[in-house]
This record gives structure tokens, C-alpha cells and sequence, in this order.
């Protein structure tokens, strides 16, 4: 059975930084791509970076460009996403999530809607403080 985990949330002041972490598990689980999405309260899920584990191509959101790295270590099944020069507006529960199969082509029209992935993490909460 597949399951991710992320870690590293917590209560941070505007400027400061965090490392998220999403740990994967389950037999023979290497998924094609790994992503992290957002939702703050009264808002939908947003995309927020992916990363294509075959080669490392990522992804960003605009609001997080510049600010955010997504990055990967296949020896411990954990993605990373550092947060740097964190904004009150960055809080919210921040989730991973695996996308199993996929193709360039696929990836690179899909990469950024939740309905592309096909596993979920719990959830992790993110609070940047003014």
C-alpha cells in the first residue's frame, strides 16, 4: 500500500524559511512525478511545485517562483520542498502527492491539477506570521 507522509510544518515569522518533507512508502512505489499543492481556509487545493523524478524537471506557481525549491532523494524516498522568504500568505496545509504513470506530454498539460495525481498525503500546517 502506498502512503506519503509529510513533515516539517509549523509556525514561522514573514521572511523566515521551512523544509517540508513528503516520505514515500510501499513496495516497488516509484511514481513518475511528486508533487506539492496548497489550501488555505475557504480556498480550493493549489498547485504550488512538481518535480519529474526521471530527470528532475520542475515546476513552480508564480506566487512561490524565486522562493521555493522542490528537489528529491531517491535513496530515501523523500521529497523536499524548501521554503524561503516565507509571506503571511503562504499559510496554509501544504499536502504532497504522487502521480504513478504519466508521459511528457501528459505531464506537461496535467502537472498542475490535482486531478492529475493519484495519491495524497495527510497534510502538513504551514502559519507565517506578520
Amino acid at each position: 500500500q502506498v502512503q506519503l507522509v509529510e513533515s516539517g510544518g509549523g509556525l514561522v515569522q514573514a521572511g523566515g524559511s521551512l523544509r517540508l518533507s513528503c516520505a514515500t512508502s510501499g513496495r516497488t512505489f516509484s511514481p513518475y512525478a511528486m508533487g506539492w499543492f496548497r489550501q488555505a481556509p475557504g480556498k480550493e487545493r493549489e498547485f504550488v511545485a512538481v518535480i519529474r523524478l526521471r530527470d528532475s524537471i520542475t515546476y513552480y506557481a508564480d506566487s512561490v517562483k524565486g522562493r521555493f525549491t522542490v528537489s528529491r532523494d531517491n535513496a530515501k524516498n523523500t521529497v523536499y520542498l524548501q521554503m524561503n522568504s516565507l509571506k503571511p500568505e503562504d499559510t496554509a496545509v501544504y499536502y504532497c502527492a504522487a502521480r504513478t504513470i504519466g508521459s511528457p506530454a501528459s505531464f506537461s498539460a496535467n502537472y498542475y491539477r490535482v486531478t492529475f495525481y493519484d495519491y495524497w498525503g495527510q497534510g502538513t500546517q504551514v502559519t507565517v506570521s506578520s
